[in-house]
């Protein structure tokens, strides 16, 4: 298992674990849409006894508009009218 620590964007600061190899470009589920991460420098941790290899990832794009404050309005909005 890989991590990927992701910088930018509204995943800025997390760190989340990879399957598999790193690759150059990652694509995640945000709110109703997706965003989209790429690779930012070279693998970290490569050898074996040093922990888990990580790479960093900036924020390049989202596939959809990104309104935090709507997951908000939604909890708001549960209750009954």
């Amino acid at each position: 298992m890989a991590i990927a620590r992701l910088h930018g964007g509204p995943l800025d600061g997390q760190v989340i674990p990879v399957e598999g190899e790193l690759t150059d470009r990652l694509i995640l589920p945000y709110s109703e849409t997706q965003v989209v991460y790429e690779r930012a420098g070279a693998d970290e941790n490569t050898g074996e006894g040093d922990g888990p290899t990580s790479a960093q990832f900036q924020f390049v794009e989202a596939e959809g508009d990104i309104d935090p404050s709507a997951d908000e309005r939604d909890d708001r909005n549960t209750g009954d009218i």
